[in-house]
């Protein structure tokens, strides 16, 4: 499960960004990925390991909601034609 949010606010100059993912690690593991920062700048990244998929999922979906109320807006993810 892939999620990104941007967020553009022109009278104060701000482009951002804010990803979250949800992989399963080799060993069993789930890790939810956060990466956040400026537009064509430099991210920031934070991973948080848990035992469950469906916490991990459960955790995305309340850090996307808190993103909503703070301006952020959903970006489909794009698939490249040729890797």
């Amino acid at each position: 499960m892939h999620v990104r949010l941007e967020k553009f606010n022109h009278t104060r100059k701000q482009k951002r960004y804010y990803a979250l993912r949800v992989s399963q690690t080799l060993f069993g593991d789930w890790c939810l990925i956060r990466e956040w920062g400026v537009i064509g700048g430099a991210a920031q990244v934070r991973r948080d390991y848990l035992p469950e998929g469906t916490i991990a999922e459960a955790e995305l979906e309340r850090l996307k909601a808190a993103k909503l109320k703070g301006g952020y807006a959903v970006i489909p993810v794009q698939i490249s034609l040729f890797p």
